[in-house]
């Protein structure tokens, strides 16, 4: 009962995707306490996407930041507690909003739903670079790339006449210039790959 009180639907993209919940991918749901048990003895899949219960959100309304810190904390130092399994690791920190009505940064007219207001996104990996903020253009679909370029995966969705509106993962990576964070090739988002360096592990957050 606890749980389903708690259980944050709004939050978990999964469950309003009509293909993972009318087929047998919805079995991969799990909740908190199989993450936990996954982490203790490093069985966790290779990609992993974790949603705070509501009342741990920092969502207004029903939560505070102060909770959500300290979920988040929990879950870092939970692999962080797993030398093996943290030594592999990337946590990808994001949010669904941020209260960015009063953003005045420019933002790429990607697609019909945006994109939309700034948000923060934190690399926590011990092949992030350390102090480091990344000027290139991303979304959550940066994720999406990121997966797809480390595992050499293809893209969700194809490109061609039979599918006019593409996912945005098979957007390019941008080209900065002149300073601007806007690519000069766009629509594009990035893949991430710049927060990090995997010839080096001596970092330990970006």
């Amino acid at each position: 009962v606890i749980q389903n009180l708690t259980y944050n639907n709004l939050g978990d993209p999964l469950v309003a995707n009509q293909r993972v919940m009318t087929s047998s991918m919805q079995n991969n749901l799990q909740g908190l306490a199989n993450f936990y048990s996954d982490v203790a003895q490093s069985t966790l899949p290779a990609v992993t996407f974790v949603v705070p219960p509501d009342l741990e959100s920092g969502h207004p309304g029903q939560s505070a930041p102060a909770f959500y810190e300290g979920w988040l904390s929990t879950i870092i130092n939970s692999v962080q507690a797993n030398p093996s399994l943290w030594q592999d690791t990337a946590i990808v920190v994001t949010s669904d909003e941020g209260g960015g009505y009063y953003d005045s940064g420019l933002i790429q007219p990607l697609d019909f739903f945006g994109d939309g207001t700034r948000i923060s996104m934190i690399v926590v990996s011990p092949y992030a670079k350390q102090g480091y903020i990344d000027h290139q253009y991303a979304d959550h679909s940066s994720i999406l790339k990121f997966i797809e370029k480390n595992w050499s995966l293809p893209t969700i969705s194809s490109t061609g006449t039979n599918n006019p509106t593409p996912s945005r993962d098979n957007l390019p990576n941008p080209i900065q210039a002149n300073g601007s964070y806007l690519p000069s090739n766009g629509p594009a988002i990035g893949d991430l790959s710049g927060l990090f360096n995997f010839s080096n592990t001596s970092s330990s957050s970006s």
